[in-house]
């Protein structure tokens, strides 16, 4: 059964399965598909760069639904954590919290185990810490953006639901959250398509990225300005894919509202 995914998803492939670019324009290029050119590479980063993104997206946005309903706490705690976070995450640069990420989990993990007794050698796994770093950057932008959705119910959505004996978390299901994503989405829009471009910092980790892998077929063909305009193209075909794709959810979320 797996060989049979496997075989269907590289039919599908856009650039190096049987109608994708690479194999349909760029035979007998760089870019051609299999040893005669960098497609196959090319197209792995491609994969990577949407893998990391689509895996970073729903950890960041929990995340920053957490931290925007710890800023309206009438905890002050609450409050105080979810500022400090937010203000160290918006204001370190994103390179910068990946190599904290990436090489100071490393040292923490390292460590504990040689407190206990361990010496070995530890590794993260750079998708794994990509996606980490990527997370607490985009929660942290999208905590701001939820948070401004949230004052933007009147409260008394709260009270209507508590007049109906709701409990608040069915409240929160029920009447607050489909008027908080209606709310937010354009913002939440902007921040996905910077997280797109935000994925090629991994690069500097060792993940194969599209970066990366352009990078790398840049410096063995001597030919830096084609692979990194390809790597250009790609980017903007992933954030006009994006676009169109957003904005089909944005209307379907606006589908009931009154017409004026």
């Amino acid at each position: 059964m797996s060989g049979f995914f496997s075989a269907l998803f590289g039919a599908l492939d856009p650039l190096c399965g049987p109608i994708g670019l690479f194999s349909l324009f760029g035979s007998g290029t760089l870019v051609a598909c299999g040893e005669a050119g960098w497609g196959d590479e090319i197209a792995f980063g491609v994969k990577v760069t949407i893998s990391l993104a689509l895996a970073t997206l729903p950890v960041g946005l929990v995340i920053g639904f957490l931290i925007a309903l710890a800023a309206q706490s009438e905890e002050k705690l609450l409050r105080l954590a979810a500022g400090i976070y937010t203000t160290i995450f918006r204001g370190l640069p994103e390179l910068l919290t990946l190599f904290i990420v990436y090489y100071g989990l490393q040292i923490l993990i390292q460590s504990v185990l040689s407190s206990l007794g361990y010496e070995g050698r530890i590794e993260i796994n750079a998708f794994l810490a990509g996606m980490a770093a990527l997370a607490v950057v985009f929660s942290s932008y999208s905590s701001e953006v939820l948070l401004s959705a949230f004052r933007a119910i009147p409260r008394g959505q709260y009270e209507a639901g508590d007049a109906l004996g709701l409990r608040r978390w069915r409240t929160m299901r029920l009447i607050i959250l489909p008027q908080l994503i209606r709310i937010a989405l354009p913002g939440l829009t902007n921040l996905w398509l910077i997280l797109l471009k935000d994925t090629s910092y991994v690069s500097v980790i060792g993940l194969a990225d599209i970066l990366r892998q352009t990078g790398i077929a840049a410096r063995v063909s001597k030919e830096a300005f084609f692979f990194y305009l390809i790597a250009c193209m790609l980017y903007l075909i992933l954030a006009m894919i994006s676009s169109f794709g957003l904005g089909f959810i944005e209307r379907w979320a606006k589908r009931s509202e009154v017409s004026r």
